[in-house]
């Protein structure tokens, strides 16, 4: 197989065939002409597949990017993983509320575009599912029910988006061709009701047609029967949640009910299906994001990455280099907010307090097993490939005249950064040709997800069994529930269930996701938004995300802290990892003191942002200008301005 075509369509984990040509990459465009000659054989029918494929997730080389088709970093960066950049959503000197301001993921029409925009990519799906059993009767049965089994399970992808975005979108479900005189074609906004039912029909029908493996391992990545399953326990738990749930405080509701069964049902047929927990060890666990092991067992829904170098045949991981320090090689790393460093337990399981003896200058001391392998700090061996015992530090000193050197030049606004699925034997010199693989879907996500709607039907028994699957893996103490304790009432048990997300699932983008259909930006009275107050949880809006610096305490024209280092390597394998820790909390006060990070972590037109700026509105986004001159019957959503300066009136909640 030529090289080119290999990489590009290996790296999702998509390819249908075993043999193509470059002559489809030169007439790509063709095949959305929607022929029967399509349909010719298998090979060119897997291309457009393959095609649909690539269009959805060309963009997804980063496990905190989100929104298929788009893929970028913004609603992580609106959450407490990540400072540094400040989104207009979170820009407190801003507000947004008309449709000039709204998000433009929606596209412009809901025909066929030469863009790659939602309605594009949903119309080929439409056309798989709608043609290839009459057009293609020729082709193999099983292979046209697994062709229209994946088409089945990307239309539900990126209407699950779309709804997440803007609440009900207009239901396409079939070809339609674009004019001006045609209002049959003027499809209005579906409910949120109907399309979550559209969305979940569709996801039943890829269980329905798809296999439970493949059978060939070109196809691994490819949606299974489990992992269709698995999403609709997603797609249910944000259905059930606060944001369009207004009856969520109610333990009888028949949406947590629903979503209860489509996450015990998606567990039966994944245990079934050989997935589960990866490991007994927070070792295992860090080794699962990079070893085939790990990730075939865990991964419900993975897409492996290319490590090539061709510029125009590989989709790469830019993870590795993202995250690894400039004294490595990589781009400069992500420092952690102070927010998120206290976040994490104790080792015992329980939540970090001064009276737990949790002190935060020296918070490397006595944490759950996960932070050591999710973040790394001054004095931590990080491997890679030239350098097993690679030990990194970040801190700076001050000489006479009052200037910094930082170590390594490494500039992080953080005495702890991110090193959540690093591969330790990764290649220092190719960091940005990372072909680590990214689960978008872990079966520690499904057994949350059951968790929580445990919780919220008022079971708190099973919510808590199930909390401790996921602490035990990870070898918390089994003392005290793992450190959970014991829920008291359903709102302890909900928000012990957002926490052990925010720790398991840090930095694989869901937490925007969490934050987004629980509402706890803020609180408003006049909307009914009491989510915050009702769990116990301080709301985001008003905080900000702390950054600050290790800094050597004795000013110094040469680094004065250069000999003291040399004797800390910090390793979680180790015998001795305690005394390790131990020693640096003796370097660390006798050589540094943490000072805070000037300019601050979050600045805006260099000016240092004091809270997050979040309004009621904004969890929902309205239609863009665009869409609603192009396509003017549709309705703008409440709270956002339409293209001509009317109050929206489109109820996402129904």
């Amino acid at each position: 197989m030529n090289n080119k075509i290999l990489y590009l369509f290996l790296s999702l984990a998509m390819l249908l065939v075993t043999s193509c040509s470059d002559k489809f990459l030169e007439n790509m465009k063709s095949y959305n002409n929607y022929d029967a000659s399509l349909f010719t054989n298998q090979t060119e029918t897997g291309w457009f597949l393959d095609n649909i494929y690539y269009n959805y997730f060309s963009g997804y080389n980063s496990p905190i990017k989100t929104v298929v088709g788009l893929y970028s970093n913004d609603q992580t960066y609106m959450t407490e993983e990540i400072g540094g950049t400040i989104n207009n959503l979170i820009n407190p000197t801003m507000t947004l509320n008309t449709a000039a301001s709204c998000s433009t993921y929606f596209g412009s029409a809901l025909t066929s575009s030469v863009n790659n925009n939602p309605y594009t990519r949903i119309r080929n799906c439409n056309f798989l599912i709608d043609t290839i059993n009459y057009m293609g009767s020729n082709l193999p049965e099983t292979f046209r029910q697994e062709v229209r089994g994946q088409a089945f399970f990307l239309r539900a992808l990126q209407y699950f988006d779309l709804v997440r975005t803007y609440g009900g979108v207009p239901l396409v479900l079939h070809l339609i061709s674009p004019s001006a005189t045609n209002t049959s074609i003027r499809y209005p906004r579906a409910t949120t009701s109907e399309c979550v039912t559209q969305i979940v029909n569709d996801l039943d029908s890829a269980a329905n047609l798809l296999p439970t493996s493949w059978s060939s391992s070109t196809d691994y990545g490819r949606f299974t029967k489990g992992a269709a399953l698995a999403e609709i326990s997603r797609v249910l738990l944000t259905y059930a949640s606060p944001l369009f749930n207004t009856d969520w405080d109610n333990t009888s509701d028949s949406r947590w009910q629903a979503a209860l069964a489509a996450g015990l049902a998606a567990e039966k047929e994944c245990s079934a299906d050989g997935y589960g927990l990866y490991g007994s060890s927070a070792k295992d666990w860090a080794n699962m994001f990079v070893s085939s092991a790990g990730y075939k067992k865990e991964g419900i829904i993975v897409f492996q990455c290319s490590s090539s170098s061709t510029p125009s045949a590989e989709i790469n991981n830019q993870w590795e280099n993202s995250i690894r320090l400039k004294s490595q090689g990589g781009s400069g790393g992500i420092a952690v907010p102070k927010e998120m460093i206290d976040l994490f337990p104790m080792a015992n399981g329980t939540r970090p307090t001064v009276a737990d003896g949790y002190n935060d200058s020296l918070f490397f001391l006595n944490r759950d097993p996960r932070f050591y392998r999710t973040f790394a700090f001054s004095g931590c061996k990080w491997a890679n490939k030239a350098n097993a015992n690679s030990v990194v530090w970040a801190y700076r000193y001050v000489n006479s005249k009052g200037a910094y050197t930082y170590h390594g030049n490494n500039q992080l606004k953080s005495p702890c950064f991110v090193r959540k699925m690093s591969d330790p034997s990764a290649d220092s010199t190719a960091f940005s040709y990372s072909g680590t693989p990214i689960m978008e879907y872990r079966y520690a996500e499904l057994i949350l997800n059951i968790a929580e709607c445990y919780a919220a039907t008022g079971d708190l028994s099973d919510c808590l069994t199930y909390l401790e699957r996921i602490r035990a893996r990870v070898g918390i103490p089994s003392a005290n529930n793992y450190g959970l304790g014991t829920f008291t009432d359903k709102y302890q048990a909900i928000a012990a269930c957002l926490y052990e997300r925010q720790v398991e699932l840090a930095y694989e983008g869901k937490r925007f996701w969490d934050i987004q259909r629980w509402m706890l930006f803020n609180d408003d009275a006049s909307s009914g938004n009491n989510t915050c107050a009702k769990l116990g949880l301080t709301p985001l809006d008003q905080t900000t995300r702390v950054g600050d610096y290790w800094q050597a305490k004795t000013v110094s024209n040469t680094d004065p802290v250069a000999s003291a280092i040399n004797t800390i390597s910090i390793d979680p394998d180790a015998s001795n990892f305690t005394q390790e820790l131990n020693s640096l909390a003796t370097l660390y006060n006798t050589y540094f003191v943490r000072v805070a990070a000037s300019p601050a972590m979050d600045t805006y037109n260099n000016q240092t942002l004091t809270q997050f700026g979040w309004q009621q509105n904004y969890y929902i986004q309205g239609l863009p200008t665009t869409v609603l001159t192009n396509n003017p019957w549709l309705l703008q959503t409440k709270g956002w301005y339409d293209a001509y300066g009317s109050q929206g009136t489109f109820d996402y909640q129904q």
